[in-house]
C-alpha cells in the first residue's frame, strides 16, 4: 500500500510526516557536498555540523533560501535521502506527497517543488499553503466562516494570514524571518563589538538569550569569534538587551507586515480576530517575548501554539487524513488548497 507523506520543507528544517505514524524526521535542512567529485558527503544534523568548518574542497550549503528552492539539484537529492530514510526504499509503491510552500510563491517556484518532490519518488505530489497547514496543525477549524489569523514564523519567511471558509481571505509573505534574526545578530557584533562570528554562533545567541521583548532579568551569555582588529580569536559577553536592539529592524518589518495585512482585511473578519487573537507559528514563535511584542502593536491577544514548530508538518498530515474528501470535492473548497500534478 503506497504511503501518504506530509513534508514541510522548510529553509531552516525538513520535517516528515507519515499518515499513521505522525512526525518521523526532523532535520535540519543542510547538505555538505564534496565540490570535486559533487559527492554528497552529508545531510541534515551532521552536515549543519560542519558549517563554517569544512575544508575547501567541501562546501555545507542550504539548498533553500527564502522559502523556496535555491538549488534545485541538491533539494531533490535532499528530499530523496529523507523520503528513503522514512518511507523505505520499496520501488513499486511510491508515497503520495503533500509538500508545503509560502503562500506567496510564484508559479516557477510551485513548479520547482513540485519536480524536486516527483523527482525524490513522489507518485503524486501536492502543495498546500503553509499558513493553512499551520491554521490545520494549531487546532484551529478552517472551514467555520469565522476569521482567524495565523503568523508562521520560520527560517527564511514570515507568513501572515487570514482565513475563513477553508481558504486565505488577505496574506502576505515575506522573507524576513529566523535567518534574518541571525543575520542582524552577526552584523551587531561586527558593528559594536568588532567580533566576526559565524551563522551557528549567530543561531546559538538567538536561542539562547534572544529576546523580542524586554526580559524582566536580563540574561547574558559569552561567545567566541575573530577579532576584526588583531585577527585573533576573541571572547565577548553579550546581553539580550543587546540582542534585542540587535533583533529590532526585522522584528518591527513583521510588525508592519502584520498590521498592513490586517488593514486589508474585512471588518467582520477583522472584528472575529479581534475576538478569538492571532494565532503564532513556526520556530520563531519560540523567541522570547515575540507574542507580546506583536499584541503590543496590535492590540489583540496573540497566542502561541502549543507545537510551533511542527505544526505545518502536522497540518500537512491532517489535511492527508481528509485527501480522498478534497479530490473528490474540489468545487466545495472546504479545505486546505492544493494543486494536483
Amino acid at each position: 500500500m503506497a504511503t501518504e507523506v506530509g513534508i514541510d520543507l522548510g529553509t531552516a528544517n525538513v520535517l516528515v510526516y507519515i499518515k499513521g505514524k505522525g512526525i518521523v524526521l526532523n532535520e535540519p535542512s543542510v547538505v555538505a557536498v564534496n565540490r570535486d567529485t559533487d559527492e554528497i558527503m552529508a545531510i541534515g544534523e551532521e552536515a549543519r555540523q560542519m558549517l563554517g568548518r569544512t575544508p575547501a574542497n567541501i562546501t555545507a550549503e542550504k539548498p533553500l533560501k527564502d522559502g523556496v528552492i535555491s538549488n534545485y539539484d541538491i533539494t531533490e537529492r535532499m528530499l530523496q535521502y529523507f523520503i528513503r530514510k522514512t518511507c523505505g526504499s520499496a520501488r513499486f509503491f511510491k508515497p503520495t506527497i503533500m509538500v508545503c510552500v509560502p503562500s506567496g510563491v510564484t508559479e516557477v517556484e510551485k513548479r520547482a517543488v513540485r519536480e524536486a518532490a516527483s523527482q525524490a519518488g513522489g507518485k503524486e505530489v501536492y502543495l498546500m499553503e503553509e499558513p493553512l497547514a499551520a491554521a490545520i496543525g494549531a487546532g484551529l477549524d478552517v472551514t467555520e466562516p469565522d476569521g482567524k489569523m495565523v503568523i508562521d514564523i520560520g527560517g527564511g519567511t514570515t507568513d501572515i494570514a487570514v482565513i475563513a471558509l477553508g481558504g486565505i481571505v488577505t496574506s502576505a509573505s515575506i522573507k524576513i524571518a529566523g535567518d534574518e534574526f541571525d543575520d542582524s545578530i552577526i552584523r551587531y557584533m561586527r558593528k559594536v563589538h568588532k567580533l566576526y562570528i559565524g551563522e551557528r554562533t549567530g543561531e546559538d545567541i538567538k536561542k539562547s538569550i534572544g529576546t523580542a521583548y524586554r526580559r524582566e532579568e536580563e540574561v547574558s551569555m559569552e561567545c567566541r569569534g575573530r577579532d576584526l582588529v588583531s585577527g585573533l580569536p576573541k571572547n565577548v559577553t553579550i546581553t539580550s538587551d543587546e540582542v534585542m536592539e540587535a533583533m529590532e529592524e526585522p522584528l518591527n518589518t513583521i510588525c508592519e507586515s502584520i498590521h498592513g495585512v490586517l488593514e486589508q482585511t474585512p471588518p467582520e473578519l477583522a472584528a472575529d480576530i479581534s475576538n478569538s487573537g492571532i494565532m503564532l507559528t513556526g520556530g520563531g514563535a519560540l523567541l522570547y517575548g515575540i507574542d507580546r511584542k506583536i499584541a503590543e502593536r496590535t492590540g489583540m491577544e496573540v497566542k502561541i501554539a502549543e507545537d510551533p514548530k511542527s505544526c505545518v508538518a502536522i497540518g500537512t498530515g491532517k489535511a492527508l487524513d481528509e485527501l480522498d474528501l478534497l479530490l473528490g470535492d474540489s468545487l466545495n473548497r472546504k479545505g486546505p488548497r492544493y494543486n494536483r500534478r
